[in-house]
């Protein structure tokens, strides 16, 4: 039997498997890949191959800018926007790239159906360069929290109303795109997942270190980092060290404000490394805050990661968090951006033993759902309805 095909749209994708670029994208697409022939296809970044084939799923990377200045899609697009300006160059020439690629994919590869990570640019491209085939749409966060113009709303919502299915990543993302007209039976909420495999190999081969919290992300507003540091200098009666794991545009302000704090950047690291980070932890905390522009998270991979390997996290009462973090029973919330409360919530995480072994345990428990095995096949009846009904 000739197995359906699937072309998976996205722009941020890791050049290696453990190369430190967040990779849910391609761990969803090697679950997708056990039903479907799947081709993702992403801009090209420096370092990795044109066209390749990894666990089984073909990854096809296009240009769209000269090489020696093509950097937009080294990471997150909107925060490399903000890190610098003059990227915006590059914005109109990736459009028109990954059209021309989309309509190339269509043309030869003859897909199913498209699944499109992001509403934009990728959900806005298939839409004009595919609109014959049926699309899902699987929104993370910052293309429903950020973008927030009238005109950027409007454009968002004359996409998501074409797609055969919409996914976000939590229940609060899922009633914005209802509120914007989108028909809620072709909403869902389906997040991405964990591998617990390797999460339950990093706890076993590496010993927590007391006193340590460890915070794990993007260097970028959203994070809530400074907030982290702010709150941890309060913390005065207890013994702690910090290892922060990531890079981005707000390393230098981060670490002069770490000025004086046992605090280490260690910056980007693979997924081995990072858990073997969060399984070191006595703690990680998840301080995400709402960012100037409307950007928060949607439901943190790494959050997701902390839980596996069973760390008490403190985090941030955010919409997405919530759904894995219950308060005093898989870890401990504050209000996002309260200093006062992340530093007293911090304290208590690090000098409560009893606590802390409450909240591990609840963790372990709370990530179960999020096992890749079981939203990949989530994923799967999504594209497989998507693909049999076509659009509406």
């Amino acid at each position: 039997m000739t197995r359906p095909r699937l072309l998976v749209l996205a722009s941020t994708f890791p050049v290696r498997p453990d190369d430190g670029v967040p990779a849910f994208v391609l761990d969803l697409a090697r679950h997708e890949a056990e039903e479907f022939d799947t081709v993702v296809l992403t801009p090209r970044v420096r370092g990795a191959a044109a066209d390749e084939v990894v666990d089984g799923v073909r990854v096809v990377r296009y240009p769209y800018f000269p090489r020696r200045f093509e950097d937009l899609a080294d990471g997150a697009i909107l925060d490399n926007l903000r890190a610098r300006r003059s990227r915006v160059l590059q914005v109109p020439s990736l459009l028109v790239a990954q059209y021309l690629a989309v309509r190339r994919a269509v043309r030869s590869g003859r897909p199913d159906v498209v699944h499109a990570h992001w509403a934009v640019p990728q959900a806005l491209v298939a839409t004009l360069a595919a609109p014959r085939v049926p699309m899902v749409v699987t929104t993370h966060g910052g293309d429903v929290y950020a973008l927030r113009g009238a005109l950027l709303v409007r454009l968002k919502r004359w996409v998501l109303e074409r797609a055969a299915h919409v996914t976000t990543v939590n229940g609060e993302m899922r009633q914005r795109l209802t509120a914007w007209g989108v028909p809620a039976a072709r909403t869902s909420v389906v997040p991405m997942g964990v591998e617990p495999g390797p999460a339950a190999a990093a706890r076993a081969r590496t010993a927590r270190t007391a006193g340590r919290v460890v915070a794990v992300g993007r260097l970028v507003e959203k994070k809530g980092f400074a907030v982290l540091l702010d709150a941890l200098r309060r913390v005065d009666d207890v013994a702690w060290e910090l290892v922060v794991v990531g890079d981005g545009p707000l390393r230098a302000q981060l670490e002069q404000r770490a000025a004086g704090l046992p605090v280490t950047f260690v910056g980007q690291r693979g997924k081995e490394e990072v858990l073997e980070a969060l399984a070191s932890a006595e703690v990680v905390a998840m301080p995400s805050v709402p960012a100037a522009n409307g950007d928060q998270e949607g439901l943190p991979v790494t959050l997701l990661e902390a839980a596996a390997v069973g760390a008490a996290v403190v985090a941030s009462d955010l919409p997405g968090i919530r759904d894995v973090v219950r308060d005093d029973v898989s870890g401990l919330l504050v209000p996002p951006g309260d200093v006062v409360a992340l530093a007293a919530a911090l304290r208590r995480a690090l000098s409560d033993s009893d606590g802390r072994a409450r909240w591990q345990a609840g963790a372990e428990r709370a990530a179960e759902p999020y096992a890749g095995d079981h939203i990949g096949a989530r994923y799967r009846a999504v594209l497989r309805d998507a693909a049999g009904r076509g659009t509406d």
